[in-house]
């Protein structure tokens, strides 16, 4: 087998640091029953660059790339190109796994670093997914919904929905102001960064184009992207 050992560009190293942030998130998701091991390539006897959930295997970052991930290793570089393979194992205890082994791909399509999970099969339901568990919502967590549509003027539609619903819950706000704090709360949410935002949000308020920019104006004063899709209005308005 050709050695899998890599030499690492600067592009390689911060794409490999760019994946070690993302396996705080993978295993906030997913729950402890999870090991997730992120190997690097460029130094085998210490691939482990970072370890979540170690206690199952013992391992800790700077532990050695193991035989079985080597073994999938190859059938990754070997197998049509599949950067993924999927399979059953166990532990040295004889622990049934669930396991997942993904290729991480640098700036020149070279491999250079494995992500691992593995999944023990034995774990309590209790531990699996805690987002499952009714109250299971941990400090910085919160409790959301979220829309899953099929265009952007559906998504700029749910969007006012939920701000709307946000500021009429708020007893506090004038009536008068309510649709300046939408506005905002659609700025803080990101909205305003969809092209042609302005004009869908002003569509679905019932309000005009001219109303949301003075608005957004209100809320943070020469903001760049309000600008660009001003600029964007006038031109589109000066073609016609």
């Amino acid at each position: 087998m050709k050695s899998p050992k890599v030499v690492f560009t600067e592009s390689d190293k911060t794409i490999l640091s760019a994946c070690s942030g993302l396996l705080d998130g993978l295993a906030a998701y997913l729950g402890d029953g999870y090991e997730i091991v992120l190997h690097s390539l460029d130094d085998l006897e210490h691939s482990a660059v970072k370890v979540i959930n170690g206690y199952h295997t013992g391992r800790t970052e700077g532990a050695p790339i193991t035989d079985l991930a080597l073994e999938m290793l190859e059938k990754i570089g070997s197998e049509g190109g599949t950067d993924s393979i999927t399979y059953r194992s166990h532990n040295k205890k004889g622990d049934p796994l669930w396991s997942t082994t993904i290729a991480i791909r640098g700036s020149e399509g070279r491999v250079i670093g494995l992500l691992c999970m593995n999944f023990y099969i034995d774990t309590p339901l209790s531990h699996v997914m805690p987002g499952l568990v009714a109250g299971a919502l941990t400090k910085g967590q919160e409790s959301r919904s979220e829309a899953y549509v099929e265009n952007i003027d559906d998504m700029i539609r749910d969007a006012v929905q939920h701000a709307t619903a946000d500021v009429d819950a708020q007893q506090d706000i004038l009536v008068s102001l309510r649709k300046r704090e939408i506005v905002r709360l659609l700025y803080e949410r990101g909205v305003f960064n969809i092209k042609d935002a302005v004009t869908l949000v002003a569509k679905e308020m019932g309000i005009s184009i001219n109303t949301v920019y003075l608005h957004l104006r209100n809320i943070k004063p020469g903001d760049c992207a309000v600008k660009t899709q001003r600029r964007r209005r006038v031109k589109e308005e000066g073609r016609k």
